[in-house]
């Protein structure tokens, strides 16, 4: 990232910290030490909220499955024998195809924010996992504006799609308490865009490059219940 850091407020290092969570469950299977970490959390039993509730399903499901189930459930879901049972991909979800038009304008606006691709990463930049842990960074270290145009452009449209999709997934046990957590995760994050929004002054510095640049992204195409099927 090329901008300068700034205070993060304990709401907004909570937010990274979901943000990089889901990247790692989103990313691979998770490891015997991220399984003891959900094992461990220490929940408000007596919040009753969606988010709370999505915790304590993680959290049951995290001390139910062995490494080797979750191997396989994460194998089964994102990759199978031919295909996954999901594509986990922005770009499937906007245009039905892979590797299209909006990957293309994700690759420009991580250039932009001064985000480099790893040689060793073999996945497109548009999987979730990876934009999950772009919003991560921008959180902690970018300003509102920039934060808000990256998750519309790139993640807002249909990540409720998503969720919905790993939770029918025909493998997902453990994944489906994940994707529990990510639609609750990202229907608070919708609200506090909306704010954000709100908030954002016109003559914000940024703000007026933004608007154009959103103006000139790519025409979202909803793709068929057929092209989701996988």
């Amino acid at each position: 990232m090329t901008e300068l850091v700034r205070e993060v407020s304990e709401n907004d290092q909570l937010r990274a910290d979901i943000y990089q969570l889901l990247a790692a469950l989103l990313r691979s299977q998770p490891s015997p030490e991220l399984l003891q970490f959900l094992s461990d959390l220490e929940i408000d039993t007596e919040d009753d909220s969606e988010m709370t509730k999505a915790w304590l399903a993680l959290k049951l499901a995290a001390n139910q499955f062995s490494g080797e189930q979750l191997e396989d459930e994460y194998f089964n879901i994102f990759y199978g024998v031919g295909s996954g049972e999901i594509m986990p991909y922005g770009s499937w979800f906007m245009t039905g195809s892979l590797m299209d038009k909006p990957l293309a304008l994700l690759r420009q606006d991580l250039m932009q924010l001064g985000f480099e691709r790893e040689e060793n990463v073999k996945e497109p930049e548009d999987h979730v996992a990876a934009l999950c842990e772009v919003m991560g960074v921008l959180i902690l270290e970018a300003p509102g504006y920039r934060q808000l145009a990256f998750y519309q452009r790139h993640i807002g449209s249909w990540i409720a799609r998503f969720c919905d999709s790993l939770a029918k997934a025909p493998s997902a046990a453990f994944y489906a308490t994940v994707a529990q957590l990510a639609k609750s995760f990202f229907e608070v994050e919708q609200s506090e865009f909306e704010q954000l929004q709100l908030d954002i002054p016109v003559n914000c510095p940024g703000s007026e490059a933004e608007k154009k640049a959103a103006e000139n992204a790519v025409e979202k195409i909803e793709p068929s219940t057929s092209e989701l099927a996988s």
